[in-house]
């Protein structure tokens, strides 16, 4: 069952809804060496990263690989990367457990870490023409100034698992699109575009008027329980940031607030879960509207 009201107590004066091409295969170039020089670019940490961003297309400038001990075989793992790194001819570069962990910023490479073109954001525009390609109403997940690295990984997994159109943060006070972000997303970074703007209120209030969007904020406050909104059309979800939540200017945007019950002692999820939580009942309700129809 749907409940409405919500949006309309809260949307008084809101508009009515319209509704590197890969190289050839070829031999790597592989240098066994402990050389660590880098050219200023970013890097991916851990296998899963490191071969999402090889298979995506994703230009990689080289990759340090642990050279095994004496005797030993190339872990499975490892081995399939360096297959991947073979086939667009990315320099390899083995070398020892030491030289990794000097270079590791998340302390859990997983013996490989990638220098890459630092991860290009996408504009606004760009997830809704994705969406509209798709044939479908947008989908898209605003997050204000969430700070932890964990999070937003954990929120870009989430999203690609969902099926999101995008993600949008703020360019000043969040977490970037970094390696250690990349390592939480476990690969899902390559998929879900992120786009970076200076206003998020502002951004919010376009989406409202310029492409008919509802806005839906989760917050303890909320009036309607998340199982029981309505999360059809073009929706942008806003999660807030750990601790604080969403900034008061940002809150006034939202058409309407969705909380969780909670019944435990602990009066508050992780911004990641909470996401998680909303993002899949938005999707199920829309999957069987489409179903329906």
């Amino acid at each position: 069952m749907k409940d409405n009201s919500s949006r309309s107590a809260n949307n008084r004066n809101h508009r009515g809804r319209d509704g590197k091409r890969p190289a050839r295969a070829s031999d790597v170039t592989t240098r066994y060496t402990d050389e660590t020089e880098e050219s200023g670019n970013d890097r991916l940490e851990g296998r899963n990263p490191v071969i999402e961003a090889i298979r995506s297309g994703r230009e990689i400038n080289k990759i340090w690989l642990l050279q095994p001990s004496e005797g030993k075989k190339l872990e499975p793992g490892l081995a399939a990367i360096l297959s991947e790194a073979n086939k667009r001819k990315i320099v390899v570069n083995r070398c020892s457990r030491t030289v990794l962990d000097n270079m590791s910023q998340t302390h859990n490479h997983q013996g490989v870490i990638a220098a890459v073109a630092s991860h290009e954001y996408v504009e606004v525009e760009d997830i809704l023409k994705k969406a509209e390609e798709e044939g479908h109403a947008p989908l898209i997940v605003v997050l204000d100034e969430l700070k932890d690295a964990y999070n937003l990984g954990s929120v870009l997994r989430i999203s690609d698992a969902a099926g999101v159109d995008g993600i949008i943060i703020p360019k000043h006070r969040s977490v970037g699109l970094d390696a250690a972000v990349a390592k939480a997303s476990a690969g899902a970074i390559e998929y879900v575009p992120v786009a970076r703007v200076t206003n998020i209120a502002q951004t919010l209030r376009e989406l409202k008027d310029d492409h008919g969007f509802w806005i839906c904020g989760a917050a303890m406050e909320g009036s309607v329980s998340y199982e029981k909104a309505d999360y059809s059309g073009s929706l942008a979800i806003v999660i807030g940031s750990e601790g604080d939540g969403m900034r008061s200017t940002v809150t006034k945007e939202c058409d309407f607030l969705v909380s969780i019950p909670m019944v435990g002692k602990v009066n508050s999820l992780n911004a990641a879960v909470a996401a998680g939580i909303v993002i899949y009942e938005a999707v199920k309700q829309r999957n069987e509207k489409a179903k329906g129809q």
